[in-house]
């Protein structure tokens, strides 16, 4: 029986088999030293080991302005994950919880983040800690750490609105 797979006692699963709305592309691939779900960290850490982005070519003048040091937003495809449940027991303990209250890389749309720093480059590669994710997943974008960006734009009306309701 394939354990990356199985249904745990509790855990509901969908028969959605509808369209996709979008498409991705990929602009590079994740090296990290995983390649079974089972031994693959459930979070990225900060002192993990040393894990390669490998940008594509026609991406490479888009990391303009990313200095050593940056922390950096990863975002990638879990190309592994199932897609269907909707309620989960990720501790296989009995409690079910709704797909959207847990951060299970088992989504609808498997995509996964991670914060990490950068500590430099090899090429066409960014070398970075804190990932968890296996190795040969799809990267779908990088973003500066929101928490250390200052946007560089000038600023719009939304920019200073708090409080109210939304209709």
């Amino acid at each position: 029986m394939n354990m990356d797979n199985e249904i745990r006692d509790g855990e509901v699963a969908t028969d959605w088999s509808g369209e996709t709305d979008a498409g991705l592309v990929f602009i590079g691939r994740i090296h990290t030293p995983w390649s079974e779900l089972g031994r693959c960290p459930r979070a990225g850490r900060a002192d993990g080991p040393l894990c390669r982005i490998e940008m594509f070519d026609p991406w490479l003048p888009a990391l303009a302005g990313i200095a050593d040091g940056a922390m950096l937003e990863v975002f990638y495809w879990l190309h592994r994950s199932r897609r269907d449940l909707l309620l989960q027991c990720p501790r296989n303990d009995g409690v079910t919880r709704g797909t959207f209250s847990l951060r299970s890389p088992i989504r609808p749309n498997p995509i996964g983040t991670s914060i990490v720093r950068l500590d430099g480059r090899d090429g066409a590669s960014l070398l970075v800690r804190g990932l968890d994710c296996l190795d040969g997943t799809p990267l779908i974008d990088l973003k500066p750490d929101r928490s250390e960006f200052t946007p560089m734009a000038l600023p719009k009306p939304g920019d200073f609105q708090v409080g109210g309701a939304h209709s």
